[in-house]
């Protein structure tokens, strides 16, 4: 089963109810029917397996929010898991600062440097695709189409949840 970074963008009225009612937040995330609005399929994202390679490279060139794996715990009970850990969250100050910050860090420097023997080296998900020499490119693909995400978010004031499953 591969990993998958995951998103859900909140509007302000969501974001209220999912801090007090987990279990909607989750039927929310996972049943997109539960999603009434007529852009709901712009409100989920994802970033296949280059999550990890994202987060990596992301890191590495001083991106000052995280939105591979959120800034923010969910007020939710222990043990909440929705694949590889409890969601997390970007508030909608942190995604209004992420799509700030965009500008400085475009799909095409995100890789520049950066070999399959660097992503190897360090361990990157899925591992295997570096150890074969396959070049990052992907990655910064994955990157644009969520700077997308992060911009139409901010321009709404929404909040995002993530995950990986």
């Amino acid at each position: 089963m591969s990993m998958m970074g995951q998103y859900l963008r909140l509007t302000p009225a969501e974001f209220e109810r999912a801090l007090h009612d987990p279990d909607w937040a989750a039927r929310y995330a996972h049943e997109p029917h539960d999603r009434q609005d007529a852009t709901a399929d712009t409100r989920v994202h994802e970033t296949d397996k280059a999550w990890h390679a994202l987060d990596f490279l992301l890191k590495r060139r001083g991106f000052p929010v995280d939105v591979v794996f959120g800034e923010a715990d969910m007020p939710w009970p222990e043990g909440e898991d929705w694949g590889y850990g409890p969601p997390r969250l970007l508030t909608a100050d942190r995604v209004r600062a992420a799509a700030d910050a965009l500008d400085a860090h475009t799909p095409d420097t995100l890789t520049d440097g950066v070999t399959p023997a660097d992503l190897a080296a360090a361990n990157i998900y899925p591992q295997i695709i570096w150890e074969r020499g396959e070049e990052p490119d992907w990655v910064a693909a994955h990157w644009s189409d969520l700077a997308k995400y992060l911009r139409e978010a901010s321009r709404q004031g929404d909040a995002i949840l993530l995950w990986i499953s």
